[in-house]
């Protein structure tokens, strides 16, 4: 049987994205079932489509012949074992622990950032972004963390594109970058500064096929969802 994901609308659903554009980049098959964010209370739609997928009602959640894995470290984790030939992590044992420790920083981590600029792919808010940016000192901490630990992170990759950059986080897309792919989405959606090998890091990972995958299906739903868009009151 082949896996099954549950995702939520892809426009601002950021936790969902991280295993979709996983398995996507990955090249692993998987079915999708998109639930859609009518609400969270007990009795919605929503909730009512996961109840006997998960017991936390939540998205996502990947099913494996019966078997749901719901929190997206586990998910990762379970993908990196299941298809061990697709080095999802990174090989070397100091790499791959670094790896899943800057995947924890951000599953507990970033509070800030994720809760003043929540993911919404297909709006352009960089006048919000500047605004957020000037009133939000945890925000502006939460990118200075980012921007050191990515260029920790690039700086330490043997390989080298044209332009002297590293590609991706640990050389190869990988766990990491799927991780923090929606926080590239929060960065280009408020118009976030970073520096410039910084910036064209967001934009590699915005590139990449999974990713581009993903947001090419968030412009495609038109679904315009106003408890999911503090910044805008309708079109």
């Amino acid at each position: 049987m082949a896996l099954k994901l549950y995702i939520g609308n892809k426009n601002y659903s950021s936790w969902s994205m991280r295993p979709w554009v996983l398995l996507k980049q990955a090249d692993i098959p998987f079915e999708e079932s998109v639930v859609r964010f009518d609400s969270f209370e007990p009795g919605s739609e929503f909730k009512k489509t996961l109840q006997g997928v998960s017991p936390l009602g939540k998205v996502p959640v990947l099913v494996d012949d019966g078997f749901a894995v719901w929190d997206t470290l586990a998910i990762a984790e379970y993908l990196a074992e299941k298809f061990p030939e697709k080095t999802l992590w990174p090989s070397p044992p100091q790499s791959r622990a670094r790896a899943r420790s800057v995947c924890a920083e951000l599953h507990s981590g970033f509070s800030a950032l994720r809760s003043h600029c929540p993911m919404n792919i297909e709006a352009s808010l960089p006048d919000t972004g500047r605004l957020i940016w000037r009133d939000q000192p945890g925000v502006r901490a939460d990118m200075a963390r980012l921007g050191g630990m990515w260029n920790e992170l690039l700086s330490a990759q043997p390989e080298r594109l044209p332009d002297g950059s590293a590609p991706f986080l640990f050389g190869a897309f990988g766990i990491a970058d799927a991780f923090y792919a929606p926080i590239c989405m929060r960065i280009k959606t408020y118009g976030l500064p970073l520096p410039a090998d910084l910036a064209a890091y967001v934009e590699r990972v915005a590139r990449a096929r999974g990713v581009r995958a993903w947001i090419e299906d968030a412009l495609a739903e038109h679904d315009f969802l106003d408890f999911e868009e503090p910044y805008r009151l309708g079109r």
